[in-house]
């Protein structure tokens, strides 16, 4: 099956310039970068694209045993990244993407040459001193919760996701995105990114790097942009104007000036 149809791959922006590339988190698709592609494509070529069982990519190519672990992810960004030649991108990854780009750029160094971490989190549950923001407890109800009723899971989970009880039409949008995710491959998405562990890949992070996080989010909460700032050698923290997972749509502006200011750095 070819490669950029499979995830729907859109190249836009400026053809001579640095590609960036947008990854969506879980439950989500290209179009939750709608408010970012404008403030990049004067500069910057961009790469949008869905992950397999999201927006328009093609179902057919679902493989549970591929998607079950976040390395099959991370195949498909690399194959993304050589179907279109790409060498030295920007990868800007979202939530459970930030983690897809670490082991991308670690099996093809020579695809990505930066990243952008936004609400980024390496393991989700508590280990000891590491605090993940959830008990294993929490994440085996919220799995069994998704998996019993992944519709009626996505309307009450997303509002609290999108942490912005003052612009009610935010939870809905995400509520929307969720629901029209398919179901079956949602529930292997969502096992595969709550029950990860990225935090031993982090220290292998040789490119310069951005994390992003939000004053206050369910999802990655602060404690988590600490940890992932000291284990990534050389990276940036920014704590960004605004609350919930999901800033590049809640905070476009600061996003967006968090991020082309790195990649002004990048020159």
């Amino acid at each position: 099956m070819d490669t950029l149809r499979r995830n729907n791959v859109v190249v836009t922006g400026n053809p001579d310039g640095r590609t960036v590339v947008l990854a969506h988190g879980f439950g989500c698709d290209q179009n939750m970068w709608r408010l970012t592609v404008p403030a990049l494509a004067s500069e910057y070529r961009i790469v949008l694209f869905d992950y397999v069982g999201s927006g328009r990519s093609e179902l057919a190519a679902f493989d549970e045993v591929r998607y079950s672990t976040l390395g099959g992810y991370a195949d498909d960004v690399v194959e993304v990244c050589a179907a279109l030649d790409l060498t030295d991108a920007v990868f800007v990854g979202h939530s459970v993407s930030a983690m897809i780009g670490v082991l991308a750029a670690q099996k093809a160094p020579p695809r990505i040459g930066a990243l952008v971490m936004v609400a980024p989190s390496p393991c989700y549950i508590d280990d000891g001193d590491y605090r993940g923001g959830f008990t294993a407890q929490d994440i085996d109800e919220l799995l069994s919760s998704l998996e019993s009723n992944y519709l009626g899971w996505s309307a009450a989970m997303a509002p609290a996701i999108m942490g912005t009880p003052d612009r009610p039409e935010l939870g809905e949008e995400l509520t929307n995105s969720f629901c029209a995710t398919d179901p079956a491959m949602a529930r292997v998405f969502a096992r595969t990114t709550f029950l990860s562990d990225s935090r031993t890949d982090l220290a292998g992070v040789r490119v310069p790097t951005l994390i992003l996080e939000s004053t206050e989010d369910l999802i990655a909460p602060r404690q988590v942009g600490a940890y992932v700032h000291s284990a990534v050698d050389g990276s940036t923290l920014v704590t960004l104007d605004a609350t919930g997972h999901c800033p590049h749509l809640s905070s476009p502006e600061a996003t967006n000036r968090a991020i082309t200011d790195f990649l002004a750095t990048l020159r």
